[in-house]
């Protein structure tokens, strides 16, 4: 059985695989870690960075269970303190249940349009489904046009590099909070915050090495399975066989395809003409992470930070050394601290200020913005203003999130049935094109589905059409 990928899922597939007793896995990676977009990396300063804002949260018993197996304990557990700024005022997340923190008159702008909204949709004949909608028009018929002009809308708009009108409303689930305007209302009046909501509201971190520890220790479990600096180049579904870009050749009963569907696709020695227009369908971001390291000591208590504002490069700020203190050099946070940073591009939302926007990175764009990256930290009051820059760490991630767009659905319908007759499972984050399925604990959980389908015939549970 060959696994293309050694991300959460592909090595969560792996591992389940060899539980089952099947010894016969060969894993391709074509980066020279595992983890894929799970890892870390220290840089030269001595500063730990992610790739992408990620904590540590399970739907599932298998994701916990695998976590307790690989980390014996070695995670920090916090509880979730997330603000929204919003001129010049924090907003505790979400956003949307804590309006009092408002200047009155958006206050009055959030809550006025909420209360028509919902009233509206009171007397709806239906029409309304998420189904039938697309996400900005869902975001006004759920929120009104105060909440979604300050927040939902440019923030939104922000994360994707999307309009929201070219997204679906299908994919939201536990990802938007909503909130009755009665609720609104009493914690207006009350002044009182609402910030319980969502799965995430605690999560773990590793105590060392970042998130990309988890991976590091299940891969060196894995051993000699994994082949790494092993890119893909052909796929051969009928003869179920696929070739690397060094010229080695494998074959295969059950593959596991774990990078980015349209790659996939692309890969194939032949294919439909329907499947490869289908795959012009999948549409994603990219995302520019952008860590300053400080040496100044780590004061803030909060996690992570939403940015709706245009003149805020970022749409998120994490507070990385409050995560795990060994994330700063020598984990010494009583003389550093570290903001990690992201910003999402596409071809319709360039990266600010032009420095990226051609696609060709090079270090002075990389330079030119970390400076303006630092320079919103500090108009944001995360630092003082003397703070000492120890590191700047930009890295540039094709693919950030598969975007839910209005014809994503109808593209898996085609894709996908047509790969799994041939014996491919396209799984994880963008080998299965679900954002609603993006977190660690569905790609792990992806994984361990589909080693139970190939090695033992299951369904599987977390991912469906």
């Amino acid at each position: 059985m060959v696994i293309v990928g050694a991300g959460p899922c592909g090595l969560a597939c792996a591992r389940e695989l060899i539980l089952l007793g099947h010894r016969d896995v060969l894993v391709l990676e074509s980066a020279a870690i595992p983890g894929g977009l799970a890892s870390s990396v220290v840089d030269k300063a001595g500063f730990t960075w992610d790739r992408g804002g990620h904590v540590v949260f399970s739907h599932y018993g298998e994701f916990d269970r695998l976590l307790d197996d690989v980390m014996s304990g070695d995670v920090h557990h916090h509880d979730r303190s997330s603000f929204v700024r919003i001129a010049d005022r924090w907003v505790p997340y979400p956003f949307q249940n804590n309006l009092h923190h408002l200047p009155p008159d958006l206050a009055d702008e959030a809550l006025i349009g909420l209360v028509e909204a919902q009233l509206a949709i009171q007397s709806d004949d239906g029409s309304s489904d998420a189904a039938l909608l697309d996400f900005g028009t869902w975001m006004e018929g759920m929120f009104g046009s105060g909440i979604v002009r300050q927040f939902m809308r440019p923030y939104n708009e922000k994360v994707w590099a999307q309009p929201a009108s070219a997204m679906s409303a299908q994919w939201m689930a536990e990802r938007v909070a909503t909130v009755d305007w009665r609720q609104a209302l009493r914690g207006l009046v009350h002044r009182s915050d609402d910030v319980a909501w969502g799965p995430n509201n605690r999560f773990a971190f590793p105590i060392a090495g970042g998130t990309g520890e988890i991976y590091r220790r299940l891969a060196a479990n894995l051993g000699c399975r994994i082949t790494y600096h092993a890119t893909v180049s052909t796929v051969d579904a009928e003869q179920r066989a696929l070739c690397t870009v060094d010229g080695r050749r494998f074959e295969y009963e059950h593959l596991l395809w774990t990078a980015p569907l349209d790659r996939l696709v692309g890969a194939l020695t032949s294919a439909p003409e329907e499947l490869r227009a289908a795959s012009a369908d999948l549409i994603h971001n990219s995302v520019t992470v952008v860590g300053i390291g400080y040496e100044a000591p780590l004061t803030d208590e909060r996690s992570w930070l939403y940015f709706p504002e245009p003149d805020v490069p970022f749409y998120r700020a994490t507070n990385f050394a409050k995560y795990a203190a060994a994330n700063v050099p020598d984990a010494d946070t009583d003389r550093y601290c570290s903001w990690m940073t992201e910003i999402a591009s596409s071809e319709w939302r360039p990266l600010p200020g032009g420095e990226v926007g051609d696609g060709h990175p090079d270090e002075a764009s990389d330079a030119a913005l970390a400076v303006r990256v630092d320079s919103a930290i500090r108009s944001a009051g995360l630092v003082a203003p003397d703070a000492t820059v120890a590191s700047a760490h930009v890295e540039h991630l094709p693919y950030g999130y598969p975007v839910p767009t209005l014809g994503r659905d109808r593209a898996l319908r085609t894709i996908q049935p047509w790969l799994m007759e041939r014996g491919i499972l396209a799984r994880g984050r963008f080998g299965g094109w679900k954002y609603e399925l993006g977190n660690m604990d569905h790609a792990v959980k992806m994984g361990i589905d589909a080693a139970r389908r190939m090695a033992l015939g299951e369904d599987e549970q977390a991912w469906s059409l």
